[in-house]
């Protein structure tokens, strides 16, 4: 592979990635809305909290790999 290649795979790998990252904040800032919605009517939140805690994993897996392809970006 080119390393001009290379690089361009890269920045389009990073573009998705914070895609991903401004995708998976909006989960979890729309999990925490339902959340605070289901506790204020008397519902109860415990898989509502799963669901949060899942999409906080996500989002934090996707902000490392993101956080990487920048690190990598600007090692080349």
């Amino acid at each position: 592979m080119v390393i001009g290649e290379g690089r361009a795979l890269l920045q389009r790998h990073l573009a998705q990635a914070q895609k991903d990252v401004a995708l998976g904040t909006r989960h979890v800032e729309r999990q925490l809305e339902i959340l605070a919605e289901l506790g204020r009517d008397g519902h109860p939140t415990a898989q509502a909290e799963e669901l949060l805690r899942t999409f906080e994993e996500c989002l934090r897996l996707h902000i490392q790999g993101r956080d990487r392809l920048e690190k990598e970006l600007a090692e080349e």
